[in-house]
């Protein structure tokens, strides 16, 4: 079953903080799809994974890109899967149209834009109504997060 893990941005815009989220799931192995609002919103965060850090680099692309496949990380506007990513990230308050397809969704949202949490609590009530296990990670000051009940 899938697993679905709400990450409520307070105090990181998105740009900061899904790279770090990126990080950690090429760490322990996964592939991901970063499902986005739009083709410009894709290829606004590809440059972003490009300059988020000196240091740092994550294995990605998108359409443009080629080679699908061959990516870690996918960023596309589309509802697909090419690089056979087990990790969904969906962000623009996106949801996947086969969620089963996924060991793991994680849904970013601005909790400081009303209707970006409303439109949350919503996917939260459809996951919750289609069986799915389903977590809510508020943002530290730090930029962590901190599961909560």
């Amino acid at each position: 079953m899938t697993d679905v893990g709400f990450y409520h941005l307070l105090h990181w815009p998105l740009e900061r903080a899904l790279p770090k989220l990126l990080e950690k799931a090429l760490e322990r192995g996964h592939r991901a799809v970063v499902l986005t609002g739009s083709k410009e919103r894709a290829e606004d965060l590809n440059a972003v994974l490009w300059t988020y850090e000196d240091r740092s680099w994550l294995p990605h692309g998108t359409m443009g890109d080629g080679n699908a496949e061959a990516q870690p990380i996918y960023l596309t506007a589309g509802d697909e899967n090419p690089n056979g990513a087990d990790v969904l990230v969906a962000v623009d308050g996106r949801e996947p149209a086969n969620g089963e397809s996924y060991a793991r969704i994680i849904d970013m949202f601005d909790g400081r834009n009303d209707a970006m949490v409303a439109a949350a609590r919503t996917r939260w009530r459809g996951y919750l109504d289609q069986g799915f296990t389903l977590t809510y990670w508020q943002q530290t000051e730090a930029g962590g997060w901190e599961k909560k009940a």
